[in-house]
C-alpha cells in the first residue's frame, strides 16, 4: 500500500472556506502520470496541483496540476499560487526572511515567484505570468451571447482571446446584472471556445460591487471539464492586462478582479502590471489558508 498525503489550501482568501480551493499533493515524484489524472478525480477540486523535483536548472520546484476531469492546466494561477503558498508556510523553502525570490518550472516554462514576508512571516505570494497576448477575436459573438444564455444586446462589441499563459476568452457583458443572469450551455460554449481558439470563458463587467476592484467576473472552462470557478488567477491576469491595453485601467499599478459571487465564495484576485526591459509583466497576487490535510492509501 502506499500512502499519499495531500492538503486543501483556500486560494485567494484570508479565512478559511472562502476563496478558491486547491488540492496540493507534495513528494508525487514516484506517482505516474495515469494515478496524477486518478488522484485529481478523488480528490475532486478544480484543480489538484503535484510538487515535484525539477528539471531544469534554477527552478525551485516543478508542478503539474490536473482538473478532476484529467486535463492537464498550466497557467500560472489559483493552482500555483495555493502550491507555493503551501510550500513557504510548510517550511520546504527554508527561512522566509523578508522573502525569497524563486523560480517554478510550470508548462514547460520557468516563471518568477515571489515570496513576500516580514521578518519570517508569510505574508503572500506573487506570481508572473507569461508574456501576455492578444490572440483571436470571436468571429460570431451572437453565436457566442446564445451559448452563454444571453441576447446579443447583452454582449458588448469585440470578445477576444488573451493569454498569459492559458488562453482564455475575454468577454465584457453591459452591466453586473448581465453577468449574473448567464448560464451557459456547455456543448454549445465549448464549441464557441474552439472557434476563438480560447480555453475558457471570463465573463466580466466594469461595474463591481466594490468599487475599488476593476471588474466583475465569472469564469467557466468546459474543455476541462470544469464547470465554474469562483476565484481565476490564470484568466484575472489576462484581463487585467486586457484592461490596461484598451485604456481602461492605469498601464502599470495594482488591478483587482472580484469573482466568485455566483458561488458564495466572493474573492478578490489583485493583479500587478508592470512595463520592464524584458517586456510587459503581469505578476497574479494573492493569500492563501490551508484549511485540511489527509492521506491517500493506494
Amino acid at each position: 500500500m502506499t500512502t499519499v498525503p495531500f492538503h486543501l489550501v483556500d486560494v485567494f482568501a484570508d479565512a478559511p472556506l472562502a476563496g478558491n480551493p486547491l488540492a496540493v499533493v507534495p513528494e508525487a515524484d514516484g506517482l505516474d502520470e495515469a494515478l496524477l489524472r486518478r488522484i485529481a478525480r478523488e480528490l475532486n477540486q478544480s484543480e489538484t496541483t503535484f510538487l515535484l523535483s525539477p528539471t531544469e536548472p534554477g527552478a525551485a520546484a516543478r508542478l503539474r496540476s490536473f482538473s478532476p476531469a484529467g486535463a492537464e492546466v498550466s497557467g500560472a494561477g489559483h493552482n500555483a499560487l495555493g502550491a507555493w503558498w503551501w510550500l513557504a508556510e510548510s517550511g520546504r523553502l527554508g527561512p522566509l526572511g523578508d522573502g525569497l525570490a524563486l523560480r517554478q518550472q510550470l508548462g514547460g516554462r520557468l516563471l518568477p515567484v515571489a515570496v513576500e514576508a516580514r521578518s519570517g512571516t508569510l505574508a503572500s505570494i506573487g506570481l508572473t505570468q507569461s508574456e501576455p497576448q492578444a490572440l483571436a477575436e470571436h468571429p460570431d459573438p451572437a453565436a457566442l451571447a446564445a451559448a452563454l444564455g444571453l441576447r446579443g444586446g447583452d454582449l458588448l462589441p469585440n470578445p477576444r482571446t488573451v493569454s498569459t499563459g492559458a488562453p482564455h476568452l475575454m468577454v465584457q457583458v453591459r452591466d453586473r446584472a448581465g453577468v449574473a443572469a448567464a448560464g451557459p450551455d456547455a456543448a454549445r460554449l465549448l464549441a464557441e471556445l474552439r472557434r476563438a481558439g480560447a480555453q475558457g470563458c471570463y465573463l466580466y463587467s466594469l461595474d463591481p460591487i466594490d468599487p475599488s476592484a476593476a471588474a466583475h467576473a465569472r469564469f467557466f472552462n468546459p474543455t476541462v471539464g470544469l464547470w465554474e470557478d469562483p476565484a481565476t488567477g490564470s484568466a484575472a491576469g489576462p484581463l487585467a492586462w486586457h484592461l490596461a491595453e484598451r485604456g481602461l485601467v492605469p498601464a502599470a499599478g495594482e488591478v483587482a478582479i472580484e469573482q466568485g459571487h455566483a458561488l458564495g465564495r466572493p474573492s478578490r484576485i489583485a493583479v500587478r502590471l508592470a512595463a520592464g526591459p524584458d517586456g510587459y509583466r503581469v505578476e497574479l497576487r494573492g493569500r492563501c489558508v490551508t484549511v485540511a490535510g489527509g492521506a491517500l492509501y493506494l
